[in-house]
């Protein structure tokens, strides 16, 4: 229903708020046999047969609506969560937050602070179209039999950063009440439009002291994606200075720095903090706090049918404590079992490992890091790989042609072979997977540096007309404000000098991809990953290694899912596997050795680890 009515919405080209809201209000209205309101919002957003063609609009979305048999405030929320513009979500993050998690959240707030006196105040400082208020209005409604009038003055509090999101919140909360017979001329709200990043709760309510609870689903704004107003304003809370932090990392700052001194915050949010370099000055916040933190982490089950991410639900209060306590679950949040973890065990900047699991620990203290002993490298980013990296539609003696747009000639010596190592989950050899890729850069010994536009222009005539052609595409890169050498250099400098001895491998993958072996110095490769060393047995060896069942272990307790059982392979997550100090004769055993669970038997000994086939 809900994509049906978004499509038909579209088809009369509406997407303006105000007209949205007023079709979606009155059909709920008449849908509910509601046929009177004293409410002066809502009779704002009443249709009436005057108004011929937004009333056949009004006809037609209740058609829609009635197919799905049933249209209770649930359903309302959900359509106004998902209306919002493509545009907008990317921006703002906003996603729907399922019933059975927001009713956890709150029942499990409240219960650690169910002190509903008349100075008590509950609040979502990121509330979307208003779900978690919803909720905590009921459930404070059913707790103390008190108005909504009142629960809405003095208790529920929200903020967002969109307009019509805080609109949509009092429409939903005022037809809450209506619901339950309270028809009330005007409701007194206290929502507010405005940046979570800088506002002032201070300013807005008098003699604040901070929110006994803090509940909500902050933004799923990924840096890159983060407005620039934002950008400068994440400078101001310090659990950003690290990495590109993601746009929900200060919403725990906030919140807690909004709490009252017994208050407790209660969030379903991504759960990469516990691992990702952008999460590590947030780890060291926590631990520096000692904050009393119970994580359930729901871990490569995907909690939102709308967006493919991992999360967690987080319950922190200001409360010291020297440990946190983790548990493992579903997305029923059945018999939820925590267990401890010290403070003192887990480190904020390598990352925190929250599984119960002393296989994991052994792994990680035997030996030497994996990243102490190899250099893991990200391959080439030009940051316009269309515009680069192409296939030959055709070659002779001098050009590869290129179709882009128009074909074009571009000389044979410009261009390098280059390869997506992402591709070995499936492929496994380079040779079926080579490209062709405009490389303006030379070799000086073991140095690279970019060719003279100069250079370029009289040495290969063909390709300079191709890249000035694209020149406009190119300095889209960055959203125009990168700083490159010259405009047509690639966006980062990483892994263009020459690498003998490479094992390439994907970035995420099953058990287990292609590790692919290549010593070809001159083949560069991009998206993927490569371990460099100074040696081609000491990569048969890796290749072995990476492919064992004890470190594919490791990797499913460790790394971070991307769900159908695939996991991340990037250095943050392999960097800490311990690497067992093989002889050079054991190497050579495990290297020359065809039969794998041989192999495996071998290495899980010398690790002194055994498990069976249900770890």
């Amino acid at each position: 229903m809900k994509k049906e009515l978004f499509k038909y919405l579209k088809s009369i080209s509406l997407i303006e708020p105000y007209s949205v809201n007023r079709l979606l209000v009155s059909a709920f209205l008449i849908l509910n046999n509601i046929q009177f309101t004293k409410n002066k919002l809502l009779k704002n957003y009443i249709i009436s047969t005057k108004n011929e063609l937004e009333y056949k609009q009004l006809q037609e979305v209740i058609k829609l609506i009635k197919s799905n048999n049933e249209f209770g405030l649930e359903e309302l929320t959900q359509l106004f969560e998902f209306v919002i513009s493509p545009e907008d979500k990317v921006v703002t993050g906003a996603i729907y937050t399922p019933k059975n998690i927001r009713e956890y959240i709150i029942e499990n707030s409240l219960a650690v602070n169910n002190n509903i006196s008349k100075d008590f105040k509950i609040a979502d400082i990121a509330c979307g179209c208003g779900s978690f208020l919803i909720d905590s209005a009921k459930r404070i409604k059913q707790d103390n039999k008190i108005s909504y009038f009142e629960i809405f003055k003095k208790h529920i509090h929200g903020l967002d950063i969109q307009e019509y999101s805080i609109t949509r919140t009092k429409l939903l909360l005022t037809l809450l009440a209506l619901l339950e017979n309270e028809d009330c001329k005007e409701f007194e709200f206290n929502l507010f439009v405005g940046n979570t990043l800088s506002f002032n709760w201070a300013e807005k309510l008098e003699g604040f002291k901070g929110f006994d609870i803090i509940i909500g689903n902050p933004p799923y704004v990924c840096s890159r994606n983060i407005s620039t107003e934002s950008k400068d304003l994440l400078r101001n809370w310090s659990v950003c200075n690290s990495g590109h932090p993601d746009l929900y990392i200060p919403f725990f700052q906030i919140g807690l720095e909004n709490l009252s001194d017994k208050g407790i915050l209660g969030y379903i949010t991504m759960n990469t903090f516990f691992k990702s370099i952008n999460g590590r000055a947030l780890r060291d916040y926590f631990q520096k706090n000692q904050f009393a933190i119970k994580i359930i982490d729901f871990g490569n089950n995907q909690i939102f049918q709308s967006k493919s991410t991992y999360t967690c639900i987080c319950f922190i209060s200001k409360t010291s404590s020297s440990f946190i306590q983790v548990a493992q679950s579903d997305n029923l949040l059945k018999n939820i079992k925590y267990h401890k973890i010290n403070y003192a065990s887990i480190n904020a900047y390598k990352g925190w490992n929250l599984i119960q699991n002393t296989i994991i620990d052994k792994i990680e203290k035997t030996g030497i890091p994996f990243g102490n002993l190899y250099k893991t490298r990200n391959g080439i980013a030009t940051l316009k790989n269309n515009i680069y990296i192409f296939d030959p539609i055709d070659e002779d003696n001098d050009y590869y042609y290129l179709q882009n747009g128009q074909t074009y000639k571009i000389e044979k010596g410009i261009c390098r072979n280059i390869i997506n190592p992402n591709k070995f989950t499936r492929i496994k050899t380079v040779s079926s997977i080579k490209r062709k890729i405009i490389f303006p850069y030379e070799y000086h010994e073991k140095r690279v540096s970019l060719l003279d536009e100069n250079y370029v222009k009289e040495n290969y005539p063909k390709a300079y007309k191709y890249l000035l052609d694209k020149r406009n595409i190119l300095f889209t890169r960055d959203k125009g404000k990168g700083k490159y050498l010259n405009w047509y250099a690639y966006g980062r400098n990483q892994s263009l000098e020459k690498l003998k001895y490479k094992l390439f491998f994907p970035h995420i993958a099953q058990t287990s991809p292609n590790f692919i072996i290549n010593n070809d110095e001159d083949l560069l490769f991009y998206n993927g990953l490569a371990v460099i060393t100074n040696s081609n047995k000491e990569l048969k060896f890796l290749k072995k290694l990476m492919a064992s069942k004890l470190f594919w272990l490791y990797i499913k307790y460790s790394s971070k899912p991307y769900g159908s059982g695939y996991y991340s392979l990037s250095k943050n997550y392999i960097k800490n596997f311990g690497v067992y100090n093989f002889s050079e004769d054991e190497k050579d055993f495990i290297i020359k050795t065809e039969n794998k669970t041989e192999v495996d038997l071998f290495i899980e000994k010398k690790y002194g680890i055994e498990f069976n086939n249900n770890i």
